[in-house]
Formats: structure tokens, C-alpha cells, sequence
């Protein structure tokens, strides 16, 4: 038995999701996206990851700036898919779609629930300096991802890890579980288990103010940022009137104030131990080694980037 699916995604990370679906045994109708935006001063129209890829294999897409509207709902009654199946989408379902009959909604969720629900699990298991992580697969309830779950799978979360290193990692992983998840559906042996509401944490959407480094936090915590705003929006600082963006760095069991150069490795002291920067991006430029950079920026022992105006 097959299923027909409609697929609601939208990031790179939901497309190894897609891919896999589109390489079984099951259907898929159409896909669902957000809608196209305008690039480079409104010159060039960029579309979503899962849109130019459901273009490569020639499904269907809709990319409507809500779901709103009655027609979303009359259109999906007319699909009568078996399974929408939902992944990093960026709009919550209405509950109108939730009570249709005969169509069961389920979302792939990158953490293990009831931990981090919301917008940026992965990022926030990252900074939380998380041991492990994982995916989650579970029925969607009006509740923001409060549904019984079906399957969950765990995946360490190396200290080095960033945030598209591991999110590539928990796609892969979250490729194999849709089609464990619906091989279950289809031999009517899936149990939806509900969640324990007394431990849900939350996953608050990054804003970029987060992303300005305080050296007055300790070193695991700014490496944990940097490693999770990899490669966007990036962990930063000022320096000499540049802006430079940390693209990885490593903790140093060493101290020094909060934000004073200690030696020529381009070591920065923090309230406990310090960090090494490895690899940064100047403003404007591309990104290089901290050793190249050194090369033709010297920075003396003692500086304090928290002085510099």
C-alpha cells in the first residue's frame, strides 16, 4: 500500500525529507512552500530550498502567503491526501485543516520533545551546550508542537558541531524516520504517545541582537553561540572599527579579563577560561584563517576589545 502525501517544508533541512519521500513507494500530490521573496533590492525573486527542488523533480507547488483562506482549505479537500506530512513549513496549520476527516497531519520536529519546541531547537540545544539531540516524529495539535508522539530518534551533539553540520546530521536521520514512521501508519501498528506537558522548554526564534558576542559570559557559552549562529547570522564583534564574524573558535583553559587579547594566537579572554579564534570573516570579506588574518593585522598583547570605540 502506497500513501498520497502533501508535503509542507520549506529550509534546506527539509529537503533530504522530501527527497526520501520522493524516492518510495508513496505519492506525493504537491508541496506546499513559503512564498518567493525579493532579493537584492527587489531585483532577483529567490525561492525556498523545497520549491526549486520540488521544480527538479517536477511536483506541484503552492506557496500561498497564508493558510487562511478559505480556498487552502477547499483546495486540500479536493487533494484528499492521506498524510500531510510537515517540516520546518514556517506557518502554523489552522485547526480547520487538523479536524478534516480522514487526513492525518504529522510534523518531523529536530529535537526530542518535549524539549525545545518551537522555532530554533537546533540552535538552542547548541548554545544550551545539549549532550545530544534528535528527531522527533509526532501528530500536530493545535498547540504549538504539543502533539502525542510516534518515533523519536537521539544524535550526539559534538562540542565542535555547528549549527549546519548538525542540522545536515538530524535531516539524514529525520529522512529515515518518515518512512519508519509511515511503514508503522500503514500497518496500523503506529501508537501516538502523549507528551509529558510538565517538561516542555521552549525554542525562542534567534533575533539578531543575540548574535553580538559578550565577552563577560564564559568561554564554552560564546564558543556554544558561534558554533550555533553557523554560518547565519553569525557571532560578532567589533575590532579597530571593523566588524569580524567568528566562524569557529575553540575554548582555551586559560584566563585573562573579559574581552583583552592574551597572546599572538588570537586568544580573547572571557569571565571564565578563554577562546581561540580559529577561522573569521572581516566585514566585506571572504572568510580566511585566523593565521592569515594576523598576517596583515597585528594585534597587541593586552588590547581590550571591550575599550575599543
Amino acid at each position: 500500500m502506497s500513501f498520497k502525501l502533501l508535503f509542507m517544508g520549506t529550509p534546506s533541512f527539509s529537503v533530504p525529507i522530501l527527497k526520501s519521500l520522493n524516492l518510495s513507494n508513496h505519492k506525493i500530490l504537491e508541496v506546499y512552500t513559503q512564498p518567493p521573496k525579493k532579493k537584492d533590492r527587489g531585483q532577483k525573486i529567490s525561492f525556498s530550498p523545497v520549491h526549486k527542488f520540488s521544480n527538479e523533480i517536477n511536483i506541484p507547488v503552492r506557496h500561498p502567503a497564508t493558510l487562511r483562506p478559505q480556498v487552502e482549505l477547499e483546495h486540500i479537500k479536493q487533494l484528499k491526501p492521506d498524510i500531510v506530512v510537515v517540516v520546518a513549513y514556517g506557518q502554523i496549520i489552522p485547526s480547520e485543516f487538523l479536524d478534516l476527516q480522514n487526513i492525518i497531519f504529522i510534523n518531523i520536529h529536530a529535537s526530542l520533545l518535549p524539549k525545545w519546541r518551537g522555532a530554533a531547537p537546533i540552535q538552542r540545544a547548541i548554545m544550551n551546550c545539549d549532550k545530544e539531540t534528535g528527531i522527533s516524529i509526532m501528530k500536530i495539535e493545535e498547540e504549538l508542537d504539543a502533539g502525542p508522539i510516534l518515533l523519536k530518534s537521539k544524535i550526539e551533539i559534538n562540542k565542535n558541531n555547528n549549527y549546519e553540520e548538525l542540522s545536515n546530521k538530524m535531516s539524514s536521520l529525520g529522512a529515515k524516520l518518515i518512512l519508519d514512521a509511515l511503514d508503522l501508519i500503514e500497518k496500523k501498528k503506529a501508537n501516538f504517545v502523549p507528551q509529558d506537558q510538565k517538561k516542555a522548554t521552549y525554542a525562542k526564534k534567534i533575533k539578531k541582537k543575540e548574535s553580538k558576542i559578550d565577552w563577560n559570559l564564559e568561554a564554552k557559552d560564546i564558543v556554544a553561540k558561534v558554533n550555533a549562529f553557523c554560518p547565519n547570522p553569525g557571532c560578532w564583534f567589533n575590532l579597530k572599527g571593523s566588524r569580524i564574524k567568528i566562524i569557529k573558535a575553540v575554548e582555551i583553559q586559560t584566563s585573562g579579563l573579559p574581552g583583552e587579547i592574551i597572546n599572538d594566537s588570537f586568544t580573547i579572554g572571557c569571565s571564565k577560561n578563554a577562546i581561540q579564534v580559529l577561522e573569521l570573516q572581516k566585514e566585506g570579506k571572504n572568510k580566511i584563517s585566523a593565521e592569515e588574518f594576523l598576517k596583515g593585522n597585528k594585534l597587541e598583547v593586552g588590547f581590550n576589545i571591550l575599550k575599543d570605540v
